[in-house]
């Protein structure tokens, strides 16, 4: 893409006193923040601090209440995301707007402003993915790619519109390290070219990396600003939520106990061309453990997790066992009743029905002998609204789950407070097993600090916890044991005191024979 040269000395953005309400809620109080030309600007805040709804005010989704959006020298009213995209403004989604039915080159064509062939759109997406090291194949089919593989799609669909300023919320939460790294690239080489970035992430040793400036919002008001590269993430930390953030505390010394999940010898064929095959897999997880599988993004994370879980049952039933139950053939519900629990990797669609309440989103999530307490009657069995309106309370509380009302759509929450409500709700059962993929894939330290913690705490008190992760500094914080997955094949597992970083890669890289390191 061409440089881009500034239209004035003005700063290329410029917000003033920007406010949007929600009723009476202020979910933005009197914003100013400014980006100049070429720089690359972090925005920070804990969930719910108004990240999300300032930037899509700045793309035109949402109308402010009160203030106004300088761009170049000049107030503009940006009314809707196109004419976001013709004063030069792109937008990179943490939830992907993306259609499975179609390929890559029609996803993007569905957000290009102008009438461009499918031909031409898959030449040029292919020649900027090249370009800016994020592969992409044009004709592959979205349903069949990873989550990591979509992320890029939502990249390059932003910089094939040639923005000025490109807005990325969370951009590294399903990338690998090696992805993550080739993202800064591109980010570096958009600098270069006099591009800016609003960078919007949790990882703070990231953005004392890559940004220029930072500034943090705290309940919908700007808290302060830096140079994130004379802080730490510990004091970026503080400054997003008020105090420090707790560490996450485990006692190594527990004991474990009996064989709670066992997978023997899984195969289990690739339901899709693009899909990952598993091979011989085999784990054990006990009473007080918590296995963490580490992995590259689409190396079958997702397959594992739908093996796990029951969404894709495997043909040998007794290749899975649930507290000595061969389980291998049944459905998702015949494992809840056996104890188990399970957090899917996507929250929205997945984990949750976006435009049902939080009491529904719970009620969804129980199985027929958990819904008992739910009901009353004879046979003909009414909800107790009340009881399952205390219940979703309950587990807000718990996991400080930052609501606007009493029981909103699970689609208002932000992103890391539904993932605190989704963890809350299976951790409410109190499950003998839990596999969870992904657990804290775009909140904030703070969240992820209690979402992490309550895995640990939860297998302190005798259940076994898978955690499938791509978050090194996570598996380090809450496993007892490690494997990693590569092309299908799951390694076997290590006690996490006898791992580094660099055995972990030679796992995620396939080398399953380490001598340096005793495996269960």
């Amino acid at each position: 893409m061409p440089n881009v040269t500034p239209e004035s000395d003005k700063p290329l953005l410029s917000v003033r006193g920007l406010t949007k309400l929600f009723g009476s809620f202020a979910a933005c109080d009197g914003i100013d923040l400014e980006i100049g030309h070429g720089e690359i600007h972090a925005l920070l805040g804990e969930n719910g601090a108004g990240k999300s709804t300032l930037v899509k005010m700045l793309f035109g989704i949402l109308a402010p209440s009160s203030g106004e959006i300088g761009w170049e020298g000049s107030v503009r009213d940006i009314v809707s995301p196109a004419a976001a995209r013709r004063l030069g403004i792109g937008m990179v989604f943490q939830h992907f707007s993306l259609f499975e039915a179609l390929t890559v080159a029609e996803n993007i064509a569905l957000a290009l402003d102008e009438d461009i062939s499918i031909d031409e759109i898959a030449t040029k997406a292919a020649e900027l993915s090249k370009a800016y090291g994020l592969p992409l194949d044009p004709a592959a089919h979205v349903a069949d790619l990873s989550v990591g593989e979509r992320q890029r799609i939502e990249i390059v669909r932003a910089l094939l519109q040639n923005p000025k300023l490109i807005i990325l919320d969370e951009p590294t939460s399903v990338l690998t390290p090696q992805e993550a790294d080739r993202l800064f690239e591109t980010l570096f080489k958009l600098k270069a070219e006099g591009r800016s970035v609003l960078y919007i992430s949790h990882r703070l040793e990231e953005v004392q990396r890559i940004c220029d400036r930072a500034t943090v919002l705290r309940h919908g008001k700007v808290t302060g600003a830096c140079d994130p590269r004379s802080e730490t993430p510990a004091s970026l930390a503080r400054m997003m939520v008020g105090s420090d953030v707790a560490s996450v505390m485990r006692d190594d010394d527990t004991g474990l106990g009996d064989i709670q999940l066992r997978v023997s010898k899984l195969d289990l064929k690739a339901r899709t061309p693009f899909a990952i095959a598993l091979k011989d897999l085999s784990l054990t997880v006990r009473a007080g453990e918590v296995l963490a599988i580490a992995g590259v993004a689409g190396n079958g994370q997702g397959e594992l997790f739908d093996a796990l879980s029951g969404e894709y049952p495997a043909d040998d039933n007794e290749a899975v066992q649930i507290r000595g139950k061969a389980v291998g053939s049944l459905g998702i519900n015949a494992r809840r009743l056996l104890g188990a629990g399970f957090v899917p990797e996507e929250r929205n669609g997945h984990g949750a029905v976006a435009t049902l309440p939080l009491s529904e989103n719970l009620l969804l999530a129980r199985n027929q002998s958990d819904k008992r307490a739910f009901l009353a009657g004879g046979w003909l069995k009414l909800i107790r609204h009340d009881t399952v309106r205390s219940a979703t309370q309950r587990i807000c509380e718990a996991m400080d789950v930052r609501k606007s009302g009493l029981d909103p759509a699970a689609g208002s929450l932000s992103g890391g407070n539904l993932q605190k409500f989704i963890v809350g709700r299976e951790l409410d059962r109190q499950p003998t097993v839990l596999v969870v993929n992904q657990p804290t894939w775009g909140v904030d330290a703070g969240a992820a600090s209690r979402i992490r913690q309550a895995l640990v705490n939860l297998a302190r008190a005798g259940s076994a916890v898978v955690v499938i992760s791509q978050d090194l500094d996570e598996i380090f914080e809450v496993a007892t044991s490690i494997a990693a997955i590569s092309e299908g094949r799951l390694s076997p597992s290590y006690p996490a005191a006898t791992m580094t970083r660099e055995k972990i890669g030679l796992l995620m890289g396939g080398m399953h024979g380490l001598e340096t390191a005793d495996a269960h």
